[in-house]
Parts: structure tokens; sequence; C-alpha cells
């Protein structure tokens, strides 16, 4: 029957947004299959069976177990792809590791990757083909987006060049990536920049450089399927990430243009679900600065009291892509 058709839940062990949906599936009774794919092993099995059987038999077999649950895979009505991680296998040596690494990438990664015909929150591939930021920013300048000029380069003149053109040029990551420098972690805050603060280590990798909009606040937006939630975020910060106890929050509204400039965002992508930041400028003109396919947004249901994950859980239980 429909009604007992699992989601398949993949995260982290800690994840209290994940929590938030799957209690709302709970209400729901809809059966939940949680796992991680760091569990292969004793905490994780999966088995898959191609090929032709009969003319009269389906010809592939696909079953997820776990310690307490388990999932025909061909059964499952949808899956909310949250925040796993990869095993990395520590118990072994550095190449049987990377060995097991890759065949797990490819193998578990294979079998969930090629699941079809049901609804994805988000597909993988589909979260990181979304995810570069050049491909946004050239796809909401064709649907009418107001962009930030922007410039991705590692030639140092033209960098330098084009900071001077502009009051005030902001230097942002093109990837958030964690990192240490003499043991001290380095945060990718967006930081300004100066012309003569450019010399030839600009070479070494691409770096993007925005002119950094006069705003009054920016604005995070949350699409479920057809749901829209935005939150105006006020502050005195360049990048409000750095503290969230200066933050105060207000729910807006989009105008419809905009509504419907984000939706086909989205559906280029193939994305059910994302996070949107926008910046507000003094005239109230919204300006697009990036998507995060698969963002955090917990906190900003508590900050808000807006029905988030309510809303995961509704497109979720029905299955079906909105």
């Amino acid at each position: 029957m429909t009604e007992k058709r699992p989601v398949l839940v993949a995260t982290e062990a800690d994840d209290p947004t994940a929590d938030r949906v799957i209690t709302h599936l709970n209400q729901r009774d809809v059966p939940v299959v949680r796992f991680n794919l760091a569990d292969i092993g004793d905490g994780l099995t999966v088995s898959a069976r191609y090929g032709t059987r009969s003319a009269h038999t389906a010809g592939r077999v696909l079953t997820l177990l776990t310690p307490s649950r388990a999932a025909r895979l061909d059964d499952v009505r949808a899956v909310y792809w949250r925040r796993p991680t990869w095993p990395t296998f520590p118990h072994l040596g550095p190449d049987d590791a990377r060995f097991a690494a890759a065949q797990t990438r490819h193998g578990l990664g294979g079998v969930l990757h090629g699941l079809d015909g049901l609804l994805w929150v988000n597909h993988p591939a589909r979260n990181a083909e979304a995810d570069y930021k050049p491909h946004q920013l050239g796809l909401a300048q064709r649907l009418g987006l107001a962009v930030p000029p922007t410039l991705i380069t590692n030639d140092p003149p033209e960098a330098r060049e084009f900071v001077a053109a502009h009051p005030k040029v902001i230097y942002k990551t093109l990837r958030l990536t964690s990192y240490q420098r003499d043991g001290v972690r380095l945060a990718p805050w967006a930081e300004p920049v100066s012309a003569d603060e450019i010399d030839d280590r600009v070479r070494v990798a691409p770096h993007l450089f925005q002119v950094c909009i006069d705003k009054t606040c920016d604005v995070r937006v949350l699409i479920v399927g057809r749901h829209v939630f935005a939150v105006r975020i006020k502050s005195d910060l360049l990048d409000w990430r750095r503290d969230y106890s200066a933050l105060t929050y207000s729910v807006v509204t989009l105008p419809a243009p905009l509504e419907t400039a984000l939706f086909a965002f989205l559906d280029v992508f193939g994305l059910a679900s994302g996070s949107f930041d926008l910046a507000v400028d003094r005239d109230g003109a919204h300006w697009f600065l990036e998507l995060n396919p698969n963002g955090q947004w917990g906190w900003l249901e508590e900050c808000s009291g807006l029905p988030m994950a309510a809303a995961f859980a509704d497109l979720l239980a029905r299955g079906e892509t909105p």
C-alpha cells in the first residue's frame, strides 16, 4: 500500500534539522528509514541485484538495512538527502581506506543515485550541479534577477582594475572549504578588498570579487516544493553569518515576479528545495547573491515561527514532484 511506503532520510548522526522533519513524518504515520553513509558495515548494509530474470519478473531488487530498519528501495516513496557523511575507514591502512572509500562512493552511492521514479529532496547530483557559483550567477542574470557586478579571475591585473573601478568590492569564496593556517582555523566570511591588496597569489586559483551592495538588510528565502518562506535578516554586519546573536528576524513577502524567478531557478536545476540569499538595497531592490541547494534552515524556523519542517514532511509524505 502507498501509505506504508517509507521515506529515506540520509543524514549524519547528529542532525537536529532532520529530527524536526522526522518528527512531522512520524505524526503523519509515515514510515522513516534514517541512515548515514558512514555507517556502511555493521551499521548499514545495501544489496542490489540487476539483470533480466524472466519475462514476468522484475530484474532489479534493491534493499537497504540498518540495525533497526529495513527498506526495499523500489518501494520507497521519497528520499530526503540532508547531510550524510561518507566513511573514511580509519581502521584501514591508507591504500585500503582509499580503495574502500572509492568502492563505497560508486557502490552504495551508485545504488542510491540510480533510484528513479520517486521524489528526491534533493538528488545529490542535482545539488552538486547547482553548487557552482558561476553557474548560479549566469542563470540568475538570464532569469532577470539583479546580480551585483562580479568578476571571477586568477588574473591579478584584471582583478586590480575591477576593484579600483568600484567604490567598494568584497572577496567571497567560490566554495565553502574548512581549512587552517598555522593551526588557526580560518572562516570564509565575505571581506572588503582593496586594489593594493591584490598580488600574484591571485594567480594560484580563481577568486570571486563582487561589488558590495549598499544594503538595508538581507533576506533568506527557503523554498520547499511550492511553498516560499522569506525571512528578513537585519544586522550591521557585512556578512551576517559572523554573529547570529546580533541578528533580528521578521517574516516578509516577496514580490510576485521575484518568486516566479526563484521557482524557475530551482526548476532549471531540478531541485525540489533550495535556500536563496538576497540583499535589499536602499531603494528596496532585491539582489541575488547565491543559492545553497541544501542550506541550513532549522535555526530560521525557530526564530521566525514559520512551518518549514512541516512543509518538508508534507512534500516527502506525498512523494510527488511539486
